[in-house]
């Protein structure tokens, strides 16, 4: 496999951890500082034409390796066909704000605040979090008005940036809204509704147990072993024309017919990217839309939301619906703070409160096992990552430090978008779990 083919599908996959292995953020001791790294202070891509050492390009270059990802995650359109989540042509409706006095100090208060990371002794500032965890935009809503309001890096207020695996929520959202509504019936067999599945380990899964990732089917992701079924996948996921004597699946769907058992479905939770992607083509069957459209009926045009959003695609046009998302952090913000309003903004109803209340009491935490310490003792459900804390709170997660949390007990919305040099939230937690809590009550002391 070339290097710039492989760069390609890991990204593609949704997993660059790979790539993050493979390059300076471990070939040293310590990566960069958020201030070392960050885009402008580099350079990159800047000048006409940029010099060539500054130059970040595809396939030639392995663009989303550390400190290059740190201007790429704001610019996969730029190396990846996508396909867009139109807004439609209606006028946004404006976020609520503070007075511009109050929202100045409510930054200076937020930015003070303390608290205590995981397995620490020493206290550090909410603003010591965010360069802590390279953050490139943070927004926070109390009580449906934004209270903070930060874009660092590669983001600026009218950018967007990839969401990784937060779009597996999206994904989750919608198989929800279809689910209550009566539309998609969860306790059906794949092969019910995709009959072409053949003789997959999906054939025999109902819609739930992949909604839940409660399936049982082989999907290694060993990313030293070059026969691990992550470059399977996304061998057959890159957009790229297929290498010479290349006989594998060709796209998301066709990896899927040939996906093997290992353990049985409804037993456990096991964290695998092919179950978004099996929800993505069921909702678009019974929808009779693409994920891409059937989000942009269902929410995007119907949230007053400020931009379009786009989603990469795999060589046969089919979007990634375990990873492919880039939005816009006010975008993701209303998002929040619908669920939040359990399935109300703008005064208008977009979905029944049911589907939020499903979401938010979460899976089945006996089948949540002990795999991410330091998330905690939480549960799976409809691709969300459930707490199960004091505040009840909720989120969406992805890779490298992305995340839509939600706190119903403080009224809270937060959005995090990042470029961490590792790709696992487990080194990301420890200074963001803390100062999410620190922060709601400090907003709910006000």
């Amino acid at each position: 496999m070339s290097s710039s083919t492989s760069n390609v599908i890991a990204l593609t996959a949704g997993v660059v951890l790979a790539l993050v292995a493979a390059t300076g953020a471990t070939a040293q001791s310590e990566p960069l500082s958020a201030q070392e790294s960050d885009p402008t202070v580099m350079g990159w891509m800047q000048g006409f034409p940029p010099p060539p050492d500054k130059m970040i390009t595809q396939p030639d270059s392995v663009y989303f390796s550390f400190p290059r990802l740190r201007w790429s995650v704001c610019h996969l359109r730029e190396f990846l066909p996508t396909e867009e989540i139109s807004r439609g042509l209606g006028a946004p409706v404006p976020l609520a704000y503070p007075a511009p006095h109050e929202f100045a100090e409510l930054r200076q208060q937020i930015d003070a605040v303390t608290f205590t990371p995981q397995n620490s002794d020493e206290e550090m500032t909410w603003e010591e979090s965010l360069y802590a965890n390279y953050t490139d935009g943070m927004l926070i809503l109390h009580r449906g008005e934004v209270v903070y309001e930060r874009y660092i890096g590669c983001l600026e207020e009218d950018g967007k940036h990839a969401i990784m695996s937060m779009t597996k929520s999206f994904t989750g959202l919608l198989a929800e809204i279809m689910v209550v509504e009566g539309i998609l019936d969860d306790t059906l067999l794949v092969s019910d509704i995709i009959p072409e599945i053949g003789d997959s380990a999906f054939a025999t899964a109902t819609v739930r147990q992949v909604m839940d990732m409660t399936t049982g089917v082989k999907y290694s992701e060993n990313y030293s072993d070059p026969d691990a079924d992550i470059w399977l996948y996304s061998a057959a996921a890159s957009p790229l024309p297929k290498p010479e004597g290349y006989e594998g699946p060709d796209g998301y769907w066709e990896y899927l017919q040939q996906v093997q058992a290992e353990g049985n479905h409804g037993d456990e939770f096991h964290y695998k990217t092919i179950n978004s992607d099996m929800l993505g083509w069921i909702i678009s069957r019974v929808s009779g839309k693409a994920v891409t459209d059937l989000a942009s009926d269902r929410l995007w045009r119907r949230m007053g939301v400020e931009q379009d959003a786009y989603q990469t695609v795999d060589g046969r046009g089919v979007p990634f619906a375990g990873g492919g998302i880039t939005a816009g952090l006010r975008d993701l913000g209303r998002l929040g703070q619908l669920m939040l309003n359990e399935g109300e903004l703008n005064g208008e109803r977009l979905f029944p409160a049911e589907v939020v209340a499903k979401i938010s009491a979460g899976g089945d935490r006996a089948k949540f096992g002990d795999g991410f310490p330091t998330f905690g003792p939480g549960s799976y459900t409809s691709q969300w990552w459930v707490l199960h804390n004091d505040h009840g709170a909720y989120a969406a997660r992805g890779v490298h430090g992305q995340t839509i949390y939600v706190d119903p007990t403080a009224e809270m919305v937060l959005v995090r978008l990042a470029s961490f040099p590792q790709a696992q939230n487990g080194f990301i937690d420890p200074t963001s779990l803390p100062a999410y809590q620190a922060v709601a009550e400090f907003l709910m002391s006000r």
